[in-house]
């Protein structure tokens, strides 16, 4: 079996494409699994560090404004469905899969016109332009919230999977937690609230932490902040500026990023951070109340969407980036954590949306696919 993962920018689209290949392997030990992205993304670090093969093509977002440099990056896109074309006719794959992003378009629609069979997964609830547009094309798409189905029109096959994620089910011990704590120099009884933005950060959210820092109003809780690699410098000179040492603040960690993310969490006793789908999921598997932040310019307003079904169950709340400020943020803190037995609730709460057996159901859609 040859098949061909498109995924490209985020590591919300990068890392469901990695869990679905790493289930191929998993059933199939000879099959070979090329992934095509470009060479501007986290893909280029992710897929050879999960030792995956990565091919890159021109490839942009759709754009919606009429200026010189739009109608340069369409032409660069064409350019990329050239590309595809031609790595499909070399490399013949048996399927085409696409987890999403702009990268999509070309390498499905290449696909699609080459009688490839072709599957293409939808992780958001506000499923995005690139996949409205591939609806008619595509064999079958897979969604990982019910809310994006009335929202995909004209499709051949649409399946409920959920989202795949390395993230397991698993318990986690009290000595565990409190190895983690002592490795981040935290405190053994004290609640803590684990803070993020993604892999680059969140500027909002990161702006309404050093406030809270700088006014010393995290009195009652700890925080665990992964900052984003391109602004912990930025941060670290903000500080100094103010007179804190990044590396020796009370009651604060803060990390550049957090590469065990299901740790981070399952010691947390609430999070902050973004919406993406794949925290989405992640933070329903380790069943853990939540204070959203959706990214506000995100495309169609997904990640309030996301965000949306957690909320919908009474396991999390949503602040928005025009809303959020180191008084406001540590309010909703401080008024979540006072109740223990409702914030465990809210936990309980969001493991309501977990999805069972993601990978096995992605395989056998995979499955399905092949033996048409």
């Amino acid at each position: 079996m040859k098949v061909i993962i498109a995924a490209s920018q985020s590591g919300g689209h990068i890392n469901p494409g990695i869990a679905i290949a790493n289930k191929i392997k998993k059933e199939n030990s000879d099959a070979e699994i090329i992934f095509i992205g470009t060479k501007r993304g986290l893909e280029n670090d992710l897929v050879p560090r999960a030792g995956y093969k990565l091919k890159t093509i021109e490839a942009y977002g759709i754009v919606r404004k009429f200026t010189i440099d739009n109608i340069k990056k369409m032409f660069k896109t064409l350019k990329g469905y050239g590309e595809a074309k031609k790595i499909l006719k070399q490399e013949r794959p048996d399927i085409v899969i696409g987890t999403g992003g702009f990268i999509c378009g070309p390498v499905l629609l290449a696909a699609s016109k080459q009688k490839i069979p072709t599957l293409l997964h939808e992780s958001n609830a506000f499923p995005g332009i690139t996949v409205k547009l591939l609806a008619k094309k595509v064999d079958t798409i897979l969604i990982s919230f019910e809310d994006a189905r009335k929202r995909i029109h004209n499709a051949k096959n649409i399946v409920l999977t959920g989202t795949p994620t390395k993230f397991k089910d698993i318990k986690f011990s009290e000595n565990e937690k409190e190895e983690f704590l002592k490795e981040n120099n935290l405190m053994q009884n004290k609640t803590l609230i684990l803070v993020f933005g993604g892999s680059q950060g969140a500027r909002p959210i990161n702006n309404a932490i050093e406030e809270i820092i700088e006014n010393n109003l995290n009195k009652n809780y700890q925080i665990l902040w992964s900052v984003g690699q391109s602004q912990y410098d930025i941060i670290k000179q903000n500080l100094e500026k103010k007179n804190i040492n990044i590396d020796n603040i009370t009651n604060v960690k803060v990390v550049p990023y957090i590469y065990d993310m299901q740790k981070a969490m399952l010691t947390a006793d609430l999070i902050v951070c973004r919406s993406g789908a794949m925290t989405i999921t992640e933070v329903s598997i380790c069943g853990k109340p939540a204070i959203f932040v959706p990214l506000s310019f995100a495309a169609e307003n997904h990640q309030e969407f996301n965000a949306k079904v957690l909320a919908n169950e009474g396991a999390a709340k949503i602040i928005h980036d025009n809303e959020i400020n180191g008084n406001s943020l540590n309010n909703m803190i401080e008024e979540m954590i006072k109740d223990k037995e409702k914030l465990k609730q809210m936990g309980n709460n969001a493991k309501k949306i977990v999805m069972e057996n993601v990978e096995d159901k992605i395989y056998e859609e995979i499955k399905k696919l092949l033996n048409k």
